[in-house]
Parts: C-alpha cells; structure tokens; sequence
C-alpha cells in the first residue's frame, strides 16, 4: 500500500476542529459583545423615529409591499400571532445555537467558516446600528401596525424607555433574518441531502415573522441580505488549517481524498501502460 492510498488515521476529523474551551470563550466574548455594542446605541429617540419615517417613505416609493398585509394574515386568530411572536423570541439564538453545535460536531471545518461569517455578519450590524438608529415598525403611529408581542404576547422587550437588557432601536439590518439565512446557507453547503434546499424555510419563516409581528421592516431584511452576501464573498470556505473547502463534497475526508488522488484518469493510465511495456514488444 503506497502513501497515496493508506487510510486516515483514526480522529483526523478532530484535526480540523478548534479547541471546545477555546470556541466556548470565544463564543461568549462575541455574545458580550453584542449586547454591549446594542447598549451603546441607546439615547437616540428622536433619531430613530425619524430614520423610521424615512425607510418608511422610501419602502413606499418603491412600491414595496406593505408589512400590514403580512401581519393582517397573523391577525386572523390569536393562535397564529401568539405563536408568531414565540417564534421571534425563541428561535433566533437557539437556532443559530444548534447550527453551530451541529456543525462543530459533525462538520469541524465547515464550521470555523461558518462562525466566522456570522461574527462578521454581527460586527457590521452592530457599526449599522449605531450609525442609523431606527425604530421598528410597531412604535411610530404612523405605519398603523400592532406591538402583536405587547398585546397577544410573548414579548421579549419592555418598555423602551426603561428597557435596559436591549436595544429597540437596532431594526435595521435584522439579525433575526441575517442569521436565519446563514443557518440555511451553512446547512445546505454542509449537507447533501436531496431535502437539504427546505432549510430555505426557516430564513422565510423569519421574515414573514420579522415583518408580520412588526419587529422590521422589508428593507432590514434586504440590508442584512445584502451583508451576508458581502460577508460570504469576503471569507472564503476554508478548514481550520487553511486549506480551502470543497463545495462539492462535504463529507470528503483524508481516506477518500487518498483514494482519490491515487486513481489514474485514462490518459494517464494509459501512458503509464504505455512505460511499462518492454522494449520490442511491439516488434
């Protein structure tokens, strides 16, 4: 048995994956983070309310659907909006929470680019959100829309004036709906399952979840699109040892790539017969 074609050694997969007490604290860092970068963008009321005036305008001018057609569907029972809202408060993070476990479990290194993306995701956010405070579409009595979590409840939010555990004036862009659409693209990348393309459901339950409950606007979903597609063109699918991801094959390990490296595609086998043929057979 030549180099080209011995088996892995038994644990390769744990090669390419980070230390666990490492990732734990580095996890905790970002989730630290993030909530002190939402704190820091607190005091700007007025701001927010008029930033919410102009991307309500602007959704208008370009003839965007109105949220209130999204939420008049969740409306029609009290079933269907309370269970909207429990989606909002309890998916997001334990979602996003059981991606990344998955994946450092069984995908070690599709999972350093996928925590990597998010953090770069979440970084952006959190600059957006403190230069371009905006309130979400349930405060200004303009837009006409319901607080469905205040009135049908579960809320995650309290009042925003002594609300001091969030920031309500970080709609834009939503990392309710960034995150969702990362899980999916990390799951679809990570899997090859013919089934893999309905993870495509759950950023779609998001958004109309996001919107419907009043939470964000149409363009807080476009703009945190529009970031994850910066974010995945900017970080490239690598292992934790750098060496680049296939798209292609997810479960490639270094037996199969062993293997593969050791067969011979026909013109190379044949000129290899071809050496290996005496001198004067052909005579």
């Amino acid at each position: 048995m030549n180099a080209r074609t011995e088996p892995a050694p038994a644990g390769s997969d744990a090669i390419a994956r980070p230390p666990l007490v490492r990732e734990l604290l580095l996890v905790a860092g970002l989730f630290l983070v993030y909530k002190l970068g939402r704190q820091l963008a607190t005091g700007h009321t007025g701001e927010a309310f008029h930033n919410a005036h102009r991307v309500w305008d602007l959704e208008r001018a370009v003839h965007l659907p109105g949220e209130g057609a999204v939420q008049s569907l969740l409306l029609h029972g009290d079933g269907l909006v309370h269970l909207a809202n429990t989606y909002y408060a309890a998916v997001h993070f334990a979602a996003t929470a059981a991606f990344l476990i998955w994946l450092y479990l069984r995908r070690p290194a599709h999972y350093v680019w996928a925590r990597r993306v998010l953090a770069a995701v979440t970084a952006a956010a959190l600059a957006l959100h403190l230069l371009f405070p905006l309130a979400p579409p349930r405060m200004p009595a303009a837009t006409g829309l319901v607080d469905t979590a205040r009135v049908y409840g579960p809320s995650v939010y309290g009042r925003p004036a002594t609300d001091s555990l969030s920031n309500q004036f970080a709609a834009m862009p939503s990392l309710h709906f960034g995150w969702a659409l990362m899980v999916a693209v990390g799951l679809i990348v990570a899997t090859r399952s013919r089934w893999r393309w309905l993870w495509l459901l759950h950023p779609f339950l998001t958004l109309l979840v996001i919107v419907g409950t009043a939470n964000h606007y149409w363009l807080d979903a476009i703009v945190a699109s529009a970031l994850l597609g910066l974010a995945l063109a900017a970080i490239p699918q690598t292992s934790s040892g750098g060496a680049p991801l296939s798209l292609r094959s997810p479960h490639r390990t270094v037996t199969t790539a062993g293997r593969a490296q050791g067969r011979l595609v026909p013109a190379q086998a044949q000129a290899r017969a071809q050496e290996q043929v005496p001198a004067g057979a052909g005579r």
